[in-house]
Parts: structure tokens; sequence; C-alpha cells
């Protein structure tokens, strides 16, 4: 249950403090004074949208701190779930700086709002004056079915297997565009595939082709250029190599009369030498230099379908198009392959599918088994807060297509009158009939123990006298079960609580401030009795406080 909310710096509240025990609190105050003030603080701690005008003084944080009192094995679970610290005595804690910057805390320990919001959905449930509309929201309609049959289970294992069967539809259209387009461009993959294959390629032989041409093409210049490097070298008697041998035979006549002649010799040999292997050499190649068309022909055609493909596919070397070839019959395997992950998926489909239907079959026969039981409550509710005529038909219908919630649709049909046949609620119920209408399905959500605290803000709008005081003791046996925060501007309501809290706006400097505190007997006393005869209280006002309570 909620044990306190502490609100620092938020909307027209500086500081505020408040504890709350088990049983019906009640929470009355002046219009205006902030009452609702208090549940947009608690909302912004359990995980609502933060606004930066929330802020009472931007120039220090908004802390919002709300504590609960939990029981481990109901709600230890929630908590592993969102992956969070449980403690039996939890601590939310929400802090918004002046620049719209937020921090989330569960028991200190960092956490996403997210997390706030989905654990907090199963601590407490706010009902809002605005809340009535939805009671012509076939959705929430839905939802009070689902509450009444228990179906969180049923639920979440159809919502599992829907999203798998939506998954794997998805799969397969995705698959089938991919295979029309595949199909489409298969022709195109084999042209292609049969190119490269016929191409043959060869890692390195483009360099080596583009060499080999370019000595055919210059064959003359090179075998002119070989011929004369021959020729001086060793061509006749004039040749660097003929000169070398003279040197070498005019330093051996010295060597005897110069030191240094003797170390001449052997490095004129050397390059004697050396330029003997590159005359060899040249030799060599310059009888292989030949102008063979032929074979240019050959090269140039090869190249020619290199360079062709090189361009076609946008690369520069015969190692990309390699790998832009291993992609072609990639995909060539692909669309060949198409077929059968087809064929799979149709069949995983169709798994998918019964176990869907057979979750939502469950789902149905679960909801069917409660409709009479929701009816026969709320009327008896209603009767008992004063429509003795009412009515109200749950139309249930069993659709072949699914959706999110089942393949079941609900819708939740009213009437106050005898002479009136049950009508959509929003076509026929006052404002008063919707209040109670609301009520005695929050009832069954009460007594499923579905949330440890209920809060109820003004619920009673519309009602008064005798039907106020019925609805009072509505709710105080209902608090038996459950935790029960009441905002209400009704006395004969307000008379029903165990404990009494009084919203009130203090003006200071020029600023009005938020308050709250516990009342005490005779303050109760007081506050209820000018709940029944305005600021001007009264003897009899006062008589009639203490009877309301003395009913409690």
């Amino acid at each position: 249950m909620l044990k306190s909310i502490n609100i620092e710096n938020y909307a027209i509240i500086n500081s505020l403090q408040i504890d709350f025990d088990k049983g019906l609190s009640i929470i009355t105050g002046e219009t205006g004074a902030g009452k609702s003030i208090l549940l947009g603080a608690l909302s912004l701690a359990l995980g609502q949208r933060a606004e930066t005008n929330v802020i009472k003084n931007p120039e220090k944080n908004c802390v919002i701190e709300v504590v609960f009192q939990l029981d481990e094995k109901r709600f230890k679970p929630v908590f592993e779930t969102s992956d969070a610290e449980f403690d039996e005595l939890s601590v939310f804690r929400r802090i918004i700086s002046g620049n719209g910057k937020s921090r989330a805390f569960i028991n200190d320990v960092p956490v996403n709002v997210s997390q706030l919001k989905t654990i907090g959905e199963h601590l407490v449930d706010i009902h809002s004056q605005h809340q009535n509309l939805l009671l012509s929201n076939t959705a929430f309609q839905m939802e009070i079915v689902d509450t009444a049959a228990k179906n969180k289970e049923l639920l979440q294992t159809y919502q599992s297997a829907f999203a798998a069967y939506r998954d794997i539809e998805k799969q397969l259209s995705e698959l089938k565009i991919q295979a029309e387009q595949a199909k489409s461009d298969c022709d195109y993959l084999s042209f292609q595939n049969e190119q490269f294959s016929s191409a043959k390629l060869q890692a390195d032989e483009q360099e080596d082709l583009e060499n080999e041409l370019n000595g055919i093409i210059h064959a003359e210049e090179i075998k002119t250029a070989y011929t004369n490097v021959l020729s001086a070298l060793d061509g006749n008697e004039t040749s660097v190599n003929a000169m070398l041998r003279e040197s070498i035979s005019a330093m051996k006549k010295i060597e005897k009369l110069l030191k240094q002649a003797e170390n001449f010799v052997a490095r004129i040999e050397s390059c004697r030498i050396e330029l003997r292997d590159i005359s060899d050499e040249i030799d060599r190649l310059n009888e292989n230099v030949n102008f063979d068309s032929e074979r240019r022909q050959f090269i140039e055609n090869r190249l020619n379908v290199i360079y062709d493909l090189q361009q076609k596919h946008r690369v520069s070397t015969i190692s990309e198009l390699l790998t832009v070839h291993e992609n072609i019959k990639q995909k060539l395997v692909v669309a060949e392959n198409f077929d059968n992950r087809m064929e799979e998926l149709e069949k995983e489909k169709t798994k998918r599918f019964d176990i869907m239907k057979s979750a939502a079959e469950n789902l149905s026969q679960s909801r069917k088994k409660v409709i009479k039981g929701i009816e026969k409550h709320v009327v008896q509710m209603l009767q008992s807060l004063g429509i003795p005529n009412a009515a109200l038909n749950i139309r249930f219908t069993e659709n072949e297509t699914f959706s999110h919630s089942g393949k079941d649709d609900v819708a939740f049909l009213f009437s106050a009158n005898r002479e009136i046949a049950p009508q959509e609620i929003a076509k026929v119920a006052s404002g008063g009939e919707i209040s109670r209408l609301m009520l005695s399905l929050k009832s069954l959500v009460i007594e499923n123990g579905t949330f440890p605290t209920i809060i109820f803000d003004e619920i009673d709008t519309g009602i008064s006298g005798d039907v106020a005081d019925k609805t009072g003791e509505i709710i105080n046996n209902l608090a038996k079960n459950s935790q029960i925060i009441n905002i209400t501007h009704l006395p004969q309501i307000a008379s029903k609580g165990n404990n009494h809290y009084f919203v009130y706006k203090e003006e200071s400097s020029g600023a009005a401030t938020t308050n709250i505190r516990l009342l005490t007997p005779d303050e109760r006393i007081m506050e209820i009795a000018k709940m029944l005869s305005g600021s001007d209280i009264t003897k009899a006002a006062i008589d009639n406080a203490k009877e309301l309570l003395k009913k409690q």
C-alpha cells in the first residue's frame, strides 16, 4: 500500500509530506486548493511525462518521493521483470531539474522512466474524472471483463502468440517481395554469371598481360636500345669491355712500381665482370624481343574483356571483379532457395496460427463465463445506489479476425429506465449514472485484488443525498480489500473515511502555496459541517456532521 508522499518544489507546493494508512483515506479541500496537484505529483513519481513548468522555483530541483509497503511474494516478480531492486518498503523518487532533465530511482538505484511506469501500473489505480469517458471505450470495457475473469496469464499467452504470428506474417511478406524482385533479376544475374564464367579470370593476369603487351607494342624501340647497349659494352675494339681489359693490362704493368695498382686491378675487374653479366642478360632478352601480331591481338582481346567487366561493375582490379562474381553467384543461390524458404515459413505460419487460435479460444471461453456475473454485480450495485431499474447487457461477439486483445468484441449496453432498451452508455447515461456505473465496475477491480491502492478523484460527481451516503458505504466496504484514497466534495462520503486529510492554500509574500494536514476528530467535525452548510457553519450542520460520523 501507499505509505507516504513527499513533494518538494512542485507546482504551487513548496514542501509537503503526507503519510497514509490502510483502509479509506479521505481528502477534501476548497476548489483550487491543489487536491488534484497531489495526484499529478504521484503520477510523475510513477513514470508520467515530466514538464519543466511543474517546477515552482526553477533555481531548485523538483523532488517527488513515494514510499510503498509491498508484499514480497506478490510484487517481487514485478520488480524483477522490470530489472529493478525490490524492497518491502520500496521508495520511488523522481528528480526534475530546472533545465527539464529528469532522473528516476527505485530504492536508490537509478532506473529509466519506463521502469517507473511499468511497475507503478501494478501498484496504483488512479481514477480521475476524465476516466468516466472511458466507459464508452471498448478497450476499457474489455479490460473490465478480463479483470473480472482474472485473465492476466491467458491474455499474456495469447498476446505472445499473436505477436509471434504477426512476426511470421511480416517475414513472409518481406520474403515474397524479395522473391519477386529476385526472380525479376534472375535472368540478368544469370547473364552476368555467364559472362564471368566465360571470362575465366585469373587473379594476377591483368598486370602480366599489360606488361607483355607493352613489350610487343614497343618491340622495335626495345630491340634497338638493347642492340646499342650491347654494341657499347662489347661490340668492337673501342667498346667499354675492351677498354676495361686494356686498363687492367696497363695497371698490371705497374703493380711492382705502385702498391695501389693491385687494388685498382681488382676493382676494374669487378666492374668488367658486372658489365659482362649485364651484357649477357641483355643479349638473352634481346633474343626474345619480337613483334608477334597474333599474340598482340590475343592479349588486347583478353584485356578488353577484363576492362569491359571492370567498367560495367565500376571496379579497377581483377580481385574486385572476382568479389563481384562471388556476390552474383550468392544472389543466384538465394533466388533459387526462395521457394524452399517460403514453404518453411508457410508451415511455421500455420503452426503459429494454430497456437494463436487456441490461445484466443481459451481467452474467449474465460470471458464468456464472467459476462453474466458482471452484469448481475453491476445491476445489484446500481440498484443499491438509487437506480432501481438499472439494466446492463454485455454484448459479446467473436470475430473471425484477430487483434491484440483476442478475437472478441464487447459492448456495454446500459439503461436506467425499464421502458428504454439498453443502449451504448454515452447515448443514455447521465453524469450521475456514469459515476455510479464506473464505481460499480471499479469495485470489480478492487474485489479481484488487482491493485493494492486505489485513488478516486471525485468519482461521486453528479450524486447527492441518500445515493451519496450509500456510495460512501460502498467505498468504505471496498477499502477492506484495498487501500482507498478518495478525493471528494460530498460530506456523506467524507464521513466514511478512517482518516481525513484537508488540503488548503496559504498566502505568503503574495504567493500561494498548497499544504495538507491530517484532521483531528474535532477538526473533522468542523470540516464536514462546512461541507454541509458552507462557510457559515451552523449548529445544525455541526450536529449533522456528528451524526454522519457516527454512521462510519
